[in-house]
C-alpha cells in the first residue's frame, strides 16, 4: 500500500497489516498516521490524491468562516478515529482558491471524500465529530 507521508509528503510503500503499528517515513522518520488533520496546499493536495492509497477526507474551509471555526475541533477528534483507514486533511479555500474551484467548492465548510484519485462523497455545513466519523465510515463502504 502506498502511503503519502504528511510532513515531507514522499511516498512510501507500507504493508496493510502494518497501518495500524504506527509506521513511520522512510525519508523523515516522521509518522505516516500522525492522528490529526494534515493542512495541504494545492501541489500536496495533488501528490496525496494521486499517490496514496488511503482514502482523503477533505475539510474545505476559510479562516473568516464561524462555522468552519466551530467544525475544526470535530474534524480533529475524527482523524483520531479514522486513522489509519483514512487520512484527514485542510484545505483553506482563501489560500488555495484555484483548488477550491476545480471542485466546485461554493459553500464552507464542505467534507469532500475522495478514494482512488476520484471525489466520491460530499457534505456541506457543520458536523460533529461521531458524525463525521460515521458518515464518513458509510461513504467509504460505498465507495
Amino acid at each position: 500500500m502506498h502511503v503519502v507521508c504528511p510532513y515531507c509528503h514522499t511516498t512510501n510503500r507500507v504493508p496493510p497489516e502494518r497501518l495500524t503499528e504506527s509506521p513511520e517515513c522512510g525519508r523523515c522518520h516522521q509518522s505516516l498516521m500522525p492522528g490529526h488533520p494534515v493542512e495541504l496546499n494545492a501541489e500536496q493536495f495533488d501528490k496525496h490524491l494521486s499517490r496514496s492509497d488511503l482514502p482523503l477526507l477533505v475539510d474545505f474551509w476559510a479562516p473568516w468562516c464561524g462555522p468552519c471555526r466551530t467544525v475544526a475541533p470535530a474534524f480533529e477528534s475524527a482523524a483520531a478515529e479514522l486513522e489509519p483507514h483514512i487520512r484527514l486533511v485542510k484545505v483553506n479555500t482563501e489560500e488555495e482558491q484555484i483548488l477550491a474551484a476545480r471542485y466546485g467548492i461554493r459553500s464552507i465548510p464542505t467534507l469532500a471524500l475522495f478514494a482512488g484519485g476520484r471525489e466520491v462523497a460530499r457534505q456541506a455545513g457543520a458536523m460533529g465529530a461521531p458524525d463525521i466519523v460515521r458518515w464518513a465510515r458509510s461513504m467509504q463502504a460505498r465507495a
